[in-house]
This record gives structure tokens, C-alpha cells and sequence, in this order.
């Protein structure tokens, strides 16, 4: 009955010239190196400023080591390294993401700066539909907003080799 409801409202608004809901995703816009990508916001739990990192014996280079965040021990990883960019340069700028994968532990990514929150709906996004490199199987596709191109980053492949996804 509610579907009937919601088609009864989309018709309705198409009469009367009013737009209708789109499915939108809303995305974090980060830096990396010269490029812009986004992270889906229903991963992101928090954002925090550079902190102190503790080294992790053998992890791969990518790893960082952990950071303490309200008690609570928090693996980081570099995004740049694990996307085969050069190594990071910590400025000022420079922001931990703190990332929640459904029932996992959480697990923070550095990110050259972050920058603004932007909504796409799916006529914005081009999805991959050819094979992938190395560096685009962390890609899910590339959205477009204020005529800046955005490439959508597919965090499930990223940490997939670090949590069971």
C-alpha cells in the first residue's frame, strides 16, 4: 500500500512540474596528492586532526601503526600508500578519517585534507565498467559536481586485505 502511496506522490509531483526524490548518496571530499576523492559518509564515524601514530612491527608499509582516539586503539593506514602515491607529507591540513565497516572494529585512514561534503544523485556517477588497473580496483566510479570530477573510492576493496569485508 505505501508503494502505491510513493508512485501516487512522484506522478503527482511530475504534474505539477516539481522534482522528484533521486536515490543520493552524500560523500566526503578528501585530497591525495594533486586528485579529489570521495568516501560514502555512512562509512565515516569521525574526522580527527593529525595525532601521534605508534609503529606496528612487521605490517606492511602501508600500515602506519595505531592511534588512541577516547581510549579506544585505533589501526591507520596511509591512504596515499596503499593506492601506489607517493609517501605522505604531514601538514597542517593532514586528517584522519575514522571508518566503521558494519559489525568490524573501526580503522582510520590519513588523508592529505579533507575538504567539503558533496551530494550526488546516480545520474552524477559513472560507475567502472572496464577492467581495472592496480590503482582503479579502489575506484567504484567517478562523480561529477560543480563540473569538478570526483573519483568515488570503493573502501571495501580498499581495506579488504585488513578486515574480512
Amino acid at each position: 500500500m505505501d508503494e502505491v502511496k510513493v508512485m501516487d506522490e512522484q506522478k503527482r509531483n511530475l504534474s505539477l512540474n516539481r522534482p522528484t526524490e533521486r536515490n543520493t548518496t552524500q560523500f566526503i571530499v578528501t585530497q591525495l596528492g594533486g586528485e579529489q576523492y570521495g568516501i560514502d559518509i555512512k562509512y565515516i564515524s569521525n574526522i580527527i586532526r593529525m595525532s601521534k601514530i605508534t609503529r606496528v612491527p612487521k605490517v606492511p608499509d602501508y600500515i602506519k601503526g595505531v592511534i588512541n582516539v577516547r581510549g579506544i586503539v585505533i589501526p591507520t593506514l596511509s591512504l596515499r600508500l596503499k593506492m601506489g602515491l607517493p609517501e605522505d607529507e604531514i601538514t597542517k591540513r593532514t586528517r584522519i578519517i575514522i571508518l566503521t565497516l558494519e559489525q568490524h572494529e573501526s580503522i582510520g585512514v590519513m588523508v592529505d585534507e579533507v575538504k567539503e561534503v558533496v551530494t550526488l544523485d546516480e545520474e552524477h556517477i559513472e560507475r567502472m565498467g572496464y577492467e581495472k588497473d592496480e590503482k582503479e580496483r579502489f575506484l567504484s566510479g567517478v562523480g561529477k559536481a560543480d563540473g569538478k570530477l570526483i573519483s568515488l573510492l570503493d573502501i571495501t576493496s580498499v581495506l579488504s586485505e585488513i578486515v574480512d569485508v
